[in-house]
């Protein structure tokens, strides 16, 4: 039987932090969808939504109100316990921060969430994804003896360990020299072209970006633009374009009574 076609549909989703007068409303009846084996990035500025985006749609955070379905799987009905169950076995993340264990190798890091889990680690497929991020000679290192590039290809082996339906990333490449992090973005597109991996990607580097399918632009909660298959460019100067707002409605002038 075939699949949902999208890996996440997003339906008029709001979220709401605080109540009364003093509520932030980060996220505006937001609706959107990321098929399956396609790179989208998210982007906008500081406070315009799209950290919330995704965590609403990895479902690390509840909605106010909406409909968050990711592979089939309504999140916003689910139990804390089924939450955390999707969040381990069906999606993968990756941050700016590498969050590495220094005290494990690559390798012990990479299996983590086997083990979290209550999972056999079988080391074959330990030593494959680390392989797969280009680091299959580094498997006895510890974090203190990579770079902080290999250590972000560690973290995202460590995230791909699981087989996750959708890998999400935050800023993956906001604490890497701009080589290392286009090295890194090569390799999620990479997957997203040979593996058909649906990659969601929140990041303010037009170049970064760039890689992406799609991106997607947020303001003040709302979404504010797409484009397709744009160059960093490009994206750079959609960034600086004002947000479009409504248009305003002006009640005509009484006319002048004719004589």
């Amino acid at each position: 039987m075939r699949g949902p076609v999208d890996a996440i549909n997003l339906r008029s989703v709001s979220r709401r932090h605080g109540s009364g007068d003093s509520a932030v409303t980060a996220l505006d009846r937001v609706s959107l969808d990321f098929p399956r084996g396609t790179f989208t990035a998210v982007m906008g500025p500081s406070g315009s939504g799209k950290s919330t985006l995704l965590q609403c749609a990895a479902g690390l955070e509840r909605p106010t109100s909406g409909s968050v379905v990711l592979g089939g799987t309504e999140l916003t009905g689910l139990s804390e316990t089924g939450l955390t169950r999707l969040r381990r076995e069906r999606v993968g993340f990756v941050f700016q921060a590498f969050n590495l264990l220094p005290s494990l190798t690559a390798e012990q890091n990479v299996a983590l969430p086997l083990r979290l889990a209550g999972r056999r680690v079988p080391r074959a497929r330990v030593r494959e994804v680390l392989r797969q991020v280009g680091l299959g000679d580094r498997a006895r290192h510890r974090p203190a003896e990579l770079s902080g590039g290999q250590q972000q290809r560690v973290a995202l082996a460590r995230a791909l360990i699981m087989r996750p339906e959708v890998l999400f990333g935050d800023e993956p490449t906001g604490a890497l020299d701009l080589r290392t992090g286009r090295e890194v973005l090569a390799l999620l597109r990479a997957m997203t072209d040979h593996e058909g991996r649906t990659i969601v990607m929140v990041t303010h580097d037009p170049v970064a970006a760039a890689h992406a399918d799609r991106v997607v632009f947020l303001s003040d909660g709302r979404l504010s633009g797409e484009l397709t298959g744009a160059d960093a460019d490009i994206i750079a100067t959609h960034m600086t374009r004002p947000a479009p707002t409504p248009a305003l409605t002006r009640t005509p002038a009484p006319k002048a009574p004719s004589c």
